[in-house]
Formats: structure tokens, C-alpha cells, sequence
């Protein structure tokens, strides 16, 4: 599957590298030349700069071969005017925005080309199962579907966690870390991995909450 996902913020660049790890062809964009300067070490996708509002950049970053777009900018206008180009220019068969405003929800429809308006608030793993519309992107959306919470968490300088072997972290019951994205990589944790300030974490758990999960790393 071909993805292009416009909005290289956290949520944006988190879809870019599980959509990667599931070896999916990956084009993430940003306006912000110093963004998309500083991901180019860390993300193993196609990383260009520019405005995804505008349809000649559109074209050039791929959308007239594109599966699916992804608008997760921080402007509900913005994912809507991508969403909208998307659709109508280059009839990308699904196109995918967030909604940062709970107040906006009623544009973000076939009108403007939004085939799944996605709230802010929606877990990752959900929010990829319902932009991509398949439910095998990576083996962890299946385990939604069997009643275990797949929950994320990212390491930064002040996190407690920070510099800690994985064996140190105290996981409430019932939790593992499946996954450790470091350097955009997905990598299998072992006791002895000590956590960075950019990594992210992939667990499930079958009673923990994110809040506990949280709680443990931050």
C-alpha cells in the first residue's frame, strides 16, 4: 500500500514509521523545512517538505498514485483543503483527516472528500485501522479486536524512564512492551535495552489503562 500523510507532528510522524514497520511505500510532508530536516535520521520513509494544501506539491509528493492520504495537521482548514484536493483532483480512493475541533466534526465529510473524519482523541492503532481500512496493517490491530488494549507511550529527556534497562520498568500486570521504535526502527525489547529520549513504546495489556501504562514510564 502506497500512504502519503500530511502533518509531520507526533501523530503524523507515529503513522508514518508503523505504516513503514508494516512494510507499506511511505510519503510523510510538512511545511516545516526544519521538521522534516530533523526526521530524516530518525524515519526510513520518503521525508519533502512543502505545502500539502497546495495540488502542485500534492502531485509532486505522489498523490496520483497514492492508496491513501492521511491529513493529521493541527488545522482543521488545512485537512480539510488536502482532504478536498485529494479526493476531487486526484481521486485517491481514501482519504483520511483529523479532526483537531469536536466542533467541525459535521464538515468532515464526502462534501470535502473525507472518507474517515478520525477525532483527535482517537487511539493510534484505531486511527491507522480506520484510515488504511484494513485490519492486518501490523499484527497489533488484530489484538483489538480480541479485547487487549494496545497503548503507546513515547520517552522524552524528563521522562523517569529515561536512561532505565527495560528490565527496571515496574509494568502493571498483565503488560508487555512489544515494540520499541528507535531511529524509526521497530525493535524487539530485551531486558537488558536501555530507553532513550525518542523512543517509542508499543504495549498491550489485557486490564492495565493508558494512564497506568503512563504512569510507569513518565
Amino acid at each position: 500500500m502506497k500512504a502519503l500523510i500530511a502533518g509531520a507532528g507526533r501523530l503524523g510522524t507515529q503513522i508514518a514509521q508503523v505504516l513503514a514497520a508494516a512494510q507499506n511505500d511511505v510519503t510523510l510532508v510538512d511545511h516545516d523545512e526544519d521538521r522534516i530536516a530533523e526526521l530524516e535520521s530518525r524515519l526510513a520513509v520518503r521525508l519533502i517538505a512543502g505545502d500539502a494544501c497546495e495540488p502542485e506539491f500534492l502531485e509532486h509528493a505522489g498523490a496520483l498514485t497514492t492508496d491513501v492520504v492521511v491529513a493529521t495537521t493541527g488545522s482543521d482548514e488545512d485537512n480539510l483543503v488536502i482532504s478536498l484536493i485529494a479526493k476531487r483532483r486526484f481521486a485517491v480512493p481514501r482519504v483520511a483527516a483529523r479532526v483537531n475541533d469536536t466542533e467541525n466534526t459535521w464538515l468532515f465529510d464526502h462534501r470535502w472528500g473525507v472518507d474517515v473524519p478520525v477525532p483527535a482523541a482517537t487511539p493510534l492503532i484505531s486511527l491507522i485501522e480506520e484510515a488504511t481500512g484494513a485490519t492486518d496493517t501490523v499484527a497489533l490491530l488484530r489484538l483489538s479486536k480480541a479485547g487487549v488494549n494496545v497503548i503507546e507511550t513515547a520517552i522524552t529527556a524528563q521522562s523517569r524512564a529515561a536512561g532505565r534497562a527495560l528490565a527496571d520498568i515496574v509494568l502493571p500486570a498483565g503488560t508487555v512492551i512489544t515494540t520499541v521504535i528507535r531511529d524509526g526502527q521497530p525493535t524487539v525489547p530485551t531486558s537488558e535495552m536501555r530507553l532513550q529520549p525518542g523512543d517509542e513504546l508499543l504495549l498491550v495489556s489485557h486490564t492495565a489503562t493508558e494512564q497506568e501504562v503512563h504512569a510507569a514510564f513518565q
